[in-house]
């Protein structure tokens, strides 16, 4: 009988290749020593120019870990752009500093491993699935690396089981910071457990820091560029509205362009003309009322601009529709001037805000928005060309803001249109200076120098010797240090000096209280 010949075993799947390399080993290093540096920087300390410096040395270890990236002019270009973000962290975080050096550090290190840049719409997208990924860090490849050890060793064995705890375990750890954090009882029994004296210093806190420190590093070590990237019907994806037809869109303009007309025309006679409004209605109740409906009626306009006339369809190509279109546009144009303008009268009223600043910003992209859609029906451009426009548009504005202090800008014009020193904006809100912090010192030294009620001037230097009561501290500290600071604490006492204004310790108590607020232990500077 012949036997038969023994069949070869399988041969065992090799490792990843990515967890054995020389590269791959130096994305760990690196990682960890960031890690450890934000521990070092941030866990609990003042977050000043260490923000920028942080930013800078992750974009050096971005360079180290991504070599490609050297090579490609887009991810060059989002380097540069993060790099000029690291300088905003450096002057004075923010999170919308943050937020972009993020976004362009994520960009480059995805275009380091792609052909290019090819429309915002996609890689906006590409972003939005970096950040998910960022919040798993390392374990979709921990789990490829277990399946792959199980598959060459097989089902037994300690060893090939060990992977399969790295999720439970880390997400144990999470939630039980999380209910720690959140309930009084298990943090109380938590801080009476005892540590090795080589674990002094350790806490659930802090291990819940690292995670959050290490997994965006990994993620932006290790990019992945997602489906979405490699599809090719994003912006260009177009949907017909139902009854859209040549009629209908010209009635639609017909009837929409008249309605515009009406309300463009009460702003014309009420807010750009100066006549007096109806009985038991003030400017500020008509300006506040319609500010934010206004905007919302300009983008439903746009939406319904972009979602009937693509270029290259009938529609788009009727030179009637087109003219009720840029007549209807500019309506729009005028409506959020008119916004803009009721916004202004609503600040005369009721003062500067950081948020009505932003507000502006805001109204100035929706009316760049719908000229773009002008220009793209003139011209016949893509809808990848518009998201194109539309995200430099915004992105300009962002940096902006990244770059500028709103709150600053809000104090100084407070300040100097408050009607305590004879201006016609509304009474000075010095509670509001106080919540602005370091942002509003200028202006308090500012106003000190003015002539003014002997109640308004003390009170005015109260809230100026509590500012620099917080602001000194925190600078004298390497941490908290920033550039912005060191200047405008320079020039404040530089201006407090020349005038002879005090410098004295400011009793803490709730701004706004019966009482007025004192300072004690008076001391010149």
């Amino acid at each position: 009988m012949e036997l038969a010949a023994p069949q070869a075993a399988p041969a065992a799947a090799p490792a990843p290749r990515a967890f054995t390399n020389l590269s791959f080993a130096l994305k760990v290093v690196l990682a960890a020593a960031l890690v450890a540096l934000a521990d070092g920087l941030f866990f609990f300390q003042r977050i000043g120019a260490t923000a920028g410096l942080f930013a800078v040395l992750l974009l050096l270890a971005l360079i180290l870990v991504h070599p490609t990236l050297r090579r490609s002019r887009p991810a060059l270009v989002a380097l540069a752009l993060a790099l000029t973000f690291a300088a905003a962290l450096a002057d004075d975080p923010s999170l919308i500093a943050a937020g972009l050096f993020w976004g362009a550090a994520s960009l480059a290190a995805m275009l380091a491993r792609s052909k290019g840049f090819d429309d915002a719409w996609r890689w906006t997208l590409c972003l939005f699935a970096h950040a998910v990924r960022s919040l798993l860090g390392p374990l979709p490849e921990l789990g490829a690396l277990g399946g792959a050890r199980r598959r060459r060793r097989g089902a037994l064995g300690i060893a090939a089981r060990l992977p399969l705890l790295v999720l439970p375990l880390i997400g144990s750890l999470v939630f039980g910071a999380l209910f720690a954090a959140a309930n009084p009882l298990i943090s109380d029994a938590l801080s009476r457990l005892t540590l090795p004296a080589l674990m002094t210093g350790f806490s659930i806190t802090r291990l819940a820091f690292w995670f959050a420190a290490g997994f965006p590093l990994w993620a932006l070590f290790r990019p992945r560029l997602p489906a979405i990237h490699r599809g090719r019907d994003g912006p260009e994806r177009s949907f017909a509205l139902p009854g859209a037809s040549a009629p209908s869109v010209t009635l639609s303009l017909l009837a929409f362009n008249a309605l515009f007309a009406v309300q463009n025309g009460l702003d014309l006679a009420f807010l750009w003309s100066g006549a007096p409004l109806p009985d038991r209605m003030t400017l500020a109740q008509y300006a506040h009322r319609g500010a934010y409906p206004l905007i919302a009626t300009a983008l439903l306009a746009g939406l319904f601009v972009l979602a009937t006339l693509r270029p290259g369809s009938p529609l788009a190509a009727s030179a009637s529709i087109r003219r009720l279109v840029y007549a209807w546009i500019a309506q729009n144009v005028l409506l959020v001037a008119s916004t803009a303008l009721r916004t202004l009268d609503y600040i005369e009223a009721y003062s500067l805000t950081r948020l009505r600043i932003a507000a502006f910003v805001w109204m100035a992209l929706v009316a760049v928005g719908l000229l773009l859609i002008c220009w793209r029906i003139a011209r016949g451009r893509s809808g990848a060309w518009l998201i194109n426009a539309n995200a430099l548009a915004a992105l300009a504005a962002l940096s902006a803001c990244a770059f500028v202090d709103l709150g600053a800008v809000a104090a100084r014009w407070n300040v100097g249109h408050a009607r305590e020193v004879g201006g016609r904006g509304a009474a000075l809100d010095l509670c509001y200076l106080q919540q602005l912090g370091p942002s509003a010192l200028l202006s308090l030294v500012e106003l000190e120098s003015r002539p003014l009620p002997p109640a308004t001037r003390d009170r005015a230097a109260w809230v100026r010797n509590l500012i620099l009561d917080d602001l000194e501290p925190a600078q004298s500290d390497w941490r908290g240090w920033t550039w912005r600071n060191a200047r405008r604490l320079g020039e404040a006492h530089r201006l407090a000096a020349e005038r002879r204004l005090p410098r004295a310790a400011a009793e803490r108590r709730p701004c706004g209280g019966a009482t007025l607020p004192t300072l004690t232990a008076t001391t010149e500077r």
